[in-house]
This record gives structure tokens, sequence and C-alpha cells, in this order.
């Protein structure tokens, strides 16, 4: 009601809360109510006259667009409050029941119970014109479910822009960076928005807040040791029953944890440290404490880098809570699966500031991983005498030059990646290297050469094994350790063994060009027996139409490993195919292949293999073929990888060419 007369509805979700307005507020631009400017209202449950105030941060289109205040029940009505030097009422208590201040009618009502009386109360004066259903945020407890109520209550504060403002400026010169950079917006963001500090928390447990009050005096006392009594009259003191805010405590994590306050051994030499790896989500909460404690405190930044790594999500993209009932527990996933294959599942979907949606599928293949390299490593320490014997460089193979050139390419680009902490791409690498490389390839390539007595190729066996192992031990430290402990000449523990490093001198170009023809040549060949059900076991002739005098010398200069991995009784080289309509023709590399089958092949099976390998060219073509033709991809990405791209397509239309000419040749109507 108004005072001379006439009315002002307003509308609110928290009917208990009008026994503690102290005033009502409207837009200064809303003409509706241009005439309550300067007046009072009367709230009709008190008789109670409220001053009518304007605000801008008043929203006229929510509503009736006139708010009733609450500066004590409410976070916004505090600060409107606080400009307008409006009184604060508490009428809602710790325990959610109303004060002695919301009147006798009210008082000691649950607020709940308070509400439905405040709304029976209105109605009886006639005050009431309508109640409507209405979605809007209701804050609760994550734990119990209750509603959370605004309450004013006195509290600690830390006066927070001096730290703010160094902790924004080391930033911004550099001396902290965000990984990826774009997170350092996000900081800023809250940095240069930053209000004073609660750090006062009504927890059960945590540190105490250090400040004693006298019970005669009522002096405050704030001090690094407990004081016995009051300084200025001698009283009994008591501790705030409060406790430090959790960010506050962990805050002080890079130099509390190495003896702070003392000047120790450990604070001079690890502090500062390099990085700090942590969720985007508590940016704010953790990070930018650490660093405002830190200079405070250390007068240093507390690191170098800051790593945003993302959440850890199911698959339906939701975070994973224990409140939600969806999360992956990772004990249960170490018992099924084994840590390792956690650890390098997480390494594997940690692209810097993206979430990862966490799955048992995935984990479940890093598990063969694992099992990959048990396997591999009992195959190579079962061939290794007590001793490794020495390499000699005269003495190599071509297999041993080929997967030294590859571990030197691996072990550069691993370190690249691990120091740009890209973490995902890591993972991949060594996953690629190690499986499809090492097990599939070099380990074939080296029984030939164990079967012929080889010594050197048994020395680089346990060299790349070893070298593995230590490349492998940050993403699946307790496998390495167990398989490194008996390799021999093992040192006490590879977790102390150096990391290793790129050796430029075992780049070998040719041999890395040759391995990749004798690959092409065998992999086709097993396709052809795959796809028109030959066994292994079956010794056939293959031919192989000669290609460049290059390619096709250094192919032939490795006719007795092709013979013997891909199951030949023997390796023709011919000018042309021969024209038999029997022979299952390929393409591998810069050659066409024809293998002469026992028994007649069915033409049928052959065109359903072509075609299918047809298919796979055509979907890998076409994902190149987008890729070159994103404009940002060629303008952004490095200059080599866009060449190997374009070269990598070169190749598959090339061998698509060929493989169209032989089903063509099968087609019905040829």
């Amino acid at each position: 009601m108004l005072e001379g007369g006439g009315s002002v509805t307003i509308a609110t979700t928290r009917p208990e809360t009008m026994l503690g307005d102290t005033a009502l507020a409207v837009h200064p631009g809303d003409e509706r109510y241009a005439h309550l400017h300067g007046r009072r209202v009367v709230l009709p449950i008190q008789n109670k006259f409220l001053p009518v105030v304007t605000d801008e941060r008043v929203e006229r289109d929510f509503g009736t667009g006139a708010v009733k205040v609450t500066p004590a029940h409410d976070p916004v009505d505090f600060e409107l409050g606080k400009k307008h030097g409006l009184e604060q009422v508490i009428v809602i208590d710790g325990e959610g029941r109303m004060t002695e201040a919301a009147g006798p009618d009210f008082a000691g009502l649950d607020r709940f119970a308070a509400r439905a009386k405040v709304v029976e109360r209105l109605r009886e004066l006639g005050a009431l014109v309508k109640i409507e259903d209405h979605d809007h945020a209701v804050g609760h407890c994550y734990r119990c479910k209750s509603v959370i109520e605004p309450h004013l209550s006195w509290q600690w504060f830390v006066r927070i822009k001096p730290l703010a403002d160094e902790a924004i400026r080391v930033v911004e010169d550099g001396r902290i960076e965000f990984i990826p950079g774009n997170w350092a917006k996000t900081y800023f963001e809250w940095m240069y928005n930053i209000h004073d500090w609660c750090i006062s928390r009504q927890l059960w447990w945590g540190h105490r807040i250090p400040a004693w009050y006298c019970r005669d005096c009522g002096r405050i006392l704030v001090a690094m040791e407990a004081p016995e009594k009051c300084d200025k009259c001698g009283g009994p003191l008591d501790q705030d029953e409060d406790v430090l805010d959790t960010w506050f405590s962990s805050g002080l994590w890079p130099f509390g944890t190495l003896g702070w306050p003392d000047e120790t051994d450990d604070l001079r030499t690890f502090y500062p440290t390099d990085l700090m790896s942590t969720g985007f989500d508590i940016i704010f909460f953790w990070v930018a404490r650490m660093i405002m404690l830190g200079l405070k405190f250390r007068g240093e930044i507390p690191f170098r880098h800051v790593f945003i790594n993302g959440l850890v999500r199911d698959l339906k993209r939701r975070k994973m809570s224990k409140s939600e009932g969806n999360i992956i527990d990772p004990l249960e996933m170490i018992d099924k699966y084994g840590t390792d294959a956690l650890r390098f599942t997480l390494a594997a979907l940690a692209v810097p500031g993206m979430d990862l949606a966490l799955s048992e599928e995935r984990t479940a293949g890093y598990q063969a991983f694992a099992n990959k390299i048990w396997n591999a490593s009992r195959f190579v320490l079962m061939n290794l005498k007590s001793e490794r014997p020495e390499i000699r460089e005269e003495e190599l193979t071509l297999a041993d030059r080929w997967i030294r050139s590859r571990l030197c390419a691996v072990t550069a680009q691993l370190d690249a990646s691990l120091t740009e902490y890209k973490f995902y791409e890591a993972a991949d690498l060594i996953y690629h290297f190690v499986w499809h490389e090492f097990c599939d390839w070099y380990i074939e390539f080296a029984k030939v050469g164990l079967r012929e007595g080889r010594a050197t190729t048994e020395a680089v066996l346990a060299d790349a094994l070893d070298r593995i192992l230590r490349l492998l031990h940050p993403f699946m430290p307790f496998i390495t350790e167990e398989i490194w402990q008996h390799l021999p000449g093992a040192g006490k523990s590879i977790v102390v063994a150096p990391y290793p490093k790129a050796e430029p001198a075992w780049r070998d170009e040719a041999a890395e060009k040759t391995i990749a023809l004798v690959q092409a040549v065998i992999a086709e060949t097993r396709t052809i027996r795959s796809g028109n059900r030959i066994p292994p076991k079956d010794k056939l002739r293959l031919f192989v139409r000669t290609a460049g005098p290059e390619e096709t010398a250094a192919l032939e200069s490795q006719s007795a490993p092709v013979r013997t991995l891909a199951g030949l009784s023997s390796l023709e080289f011919v000018a042309a195919l021969p024209a038999d309509e029997g022979l299952l023709k390929g393409v591998a590399g810069p050659f066409e292949i024809g293998l002469v089958p026992d028994k007649p092949a069915d033409p049928g099976a052959e065109r359903d293999r072509l075609q299918k390998e047809l298919a796979k060219l055509d979907a890998e073509a076409a994902k190149i073929e987008r890729k070159l033709e994103n404009a940002d991809f060629v303008a952004k990405a490095p200059a080599a990888v866009v060449e190997e791209n374009r070269a990598r397509l070169g190749d598959l239309r090339a061998r698509r060419e060929k493989l169209g000419q032989n089903l063509a040749r099968l087609s019905p109507a040829a």
C-alpha cells in the first residue's frame, strides 16, 4: 500500500522474507513508477513504512518491475542495501527458523511454515493478487539436498584487490603461462572483477580462523600463536569457531608442503616449481589463490606453467560426480583392467583444455596394449643371453638400421609433444610405434636374424626394448618397471634411469624407404591371401612388376625376408604381370603384384575383395581431401604436415587407379 492511498503490486518467490523487507525498488527510467520516487509504501503484514528507492539494477521486464528489498537474505539486495543505506533485518536464523525480528506471530516457525502463514495473512488482508507456478533456480546442498537460504552473518574477509593486481601482472607479462593460452582469458575475467574474499567457513574440519574474542571486554585478537589471555584486560579468550576457506588453505600448497614458514632446503630447492596441472573449473578457486598467496608470502610466482586438463565425463558428456551416480570408480577399473591401462587411457584422451569421455571399452583396448608389450618383451627376453651382446655397426641388417632410425624419430617427436604438454599426442605416438612398428614388424624381421645367429640383431632387440620401456614409463610405470628389471644390465630402477634422447646418427632415410617397400609388398600379399582364404602355410609364387630402378633394386635386395614373411616359394620380378586370369593381383606402393594360387581363384571373391579395398581407399582419400580443402588447416598446420598429406593423397589416387584397372579386368563384361 502507498502512504496516502493506492497500492503497488510486487512479485516474490519467497513470501516469508517480506518480514525482513526494508525498501521497495524500481528502475529510475520506468515511467510506470515515476510517481513513487521519494515516497513511502506500507508493508501490509507489519504496517511498516518502507522507502521507495530507484536503482538501475532493477529489471523492468521481470515480474511487475517493482521489487521488494531484503538486504539480510539476498546477495543482490545486500549490495543494493549498502548503496542506499538500508537497514539489514535478519528474520531467518542459521537453523532455517524465523527470528524475533520477524514478529511475535512468526518467531520460531520453520521458514516454510512461515511462508504458508504469510500467504494466508496476505489473503486475509485482501493483499494477495494471485499465486502462479514459476520455474526458478534454488540453491541446494549437494549432499543433503536441503534448500540453501542466503543469510547475513559476520564473516572474515581478505581485501583482495592488492593481491589480485600483482597476480594479474605476472600472467600479463608472461611469467606465468596458461596452456592452452585461451584459459588466461577466463583467469582475467575472474581477476578483473574480483570481490573481497570471504575466508570464513562453517565446517567441522579445517584450519581454525586465528582470531580470539575476549569474554570480558570484547576485544578481538588475531595472532600467529594462540594467546593465553586478553592483552588488554587479561580476560579469558574464545577462539573463533569458523575454519579457513578450503581454497585459502589449498592456496598455501606450493610452499606450505615444503616446510614454510621455515626456510628449509626443500623450500629453497623446489619453490617455485615448473608446472601446475589442474581443471578449468578451479582456475579462480585454486590457481588464482596459489598465485596470490605465493606472491604475498614468498615474493615469487609459485609455478611457471598452468596446464589446464579437461574434466572426466561419462559417455553422455556429463561431469562425473558421486552425487549424480555416474562415476566410474578408478579402483574398480584398476582391478578389472590394470593401473597402467587406466593411466594410458587418461593420457591418450588428455587433449589440452578439452573434457574427456571415459569409457570401459577404451580402457579395455589399452589393456590389450599392455598385453602386447608383455608378450613382445617375453619374446625378447627369451632370446637374450645373461649379458647383452655388443652392437656392431658393420653387422646391422636393414631392419636393424630401420628400427633404430624410427626410434630416433619417435624419441624426438615424443620429446617435443611432452615439452608442449600434448600428452594425447605423445601417447598416440608411442602406442603406434610400439604396436605397429616394433611388435608387428621389427620382431618379425628380427626372428629371421635370430635364426641366422646374428648377435647384433639380438643386441638391437635388447636396446630397442630398453629404450621403449623408458619412453613408456611415464604412461605405464608398473609394467615397464617389472619388465625392465629383467633386462640384462638393468640398474636400480627405471624411475631413475635417464629418459632416452634421440640419436641423430641413427637416422637412415634409405632404410626407412626400403622397409616401407618391403612392408607394402608383404602387407598386400597377406591381404590377398586373407581375402581369398589361402592358409599362411601355403607357399606360393609372387610376381612383382618392376617400378623405378632404385625402388626395384631396393626391394630385390630384401627378397629373402619378403619370401619368409609373406609365405612365398619364390619372388619373381617381371616387366609385366603374366596374362593369367587366375593371377590374384594387388598394388603395393609403386609395384603391381600378382599371386599365383594353388587352385584357380574365385573371380567373384576377388572382385569383392578389390571392391572393399577400393572403398577403403576412397574413404581415406576423401578424408584427406576435406582436410586439404580446409583453408585453416593449410594455413596453420606445419608445412611438412600439409606436404605429407598431399603426398599421401597422391599415393592413394595412384593405388586406386591400378586397383580399378585390375577390377575392370575381372568384371563380367570384360
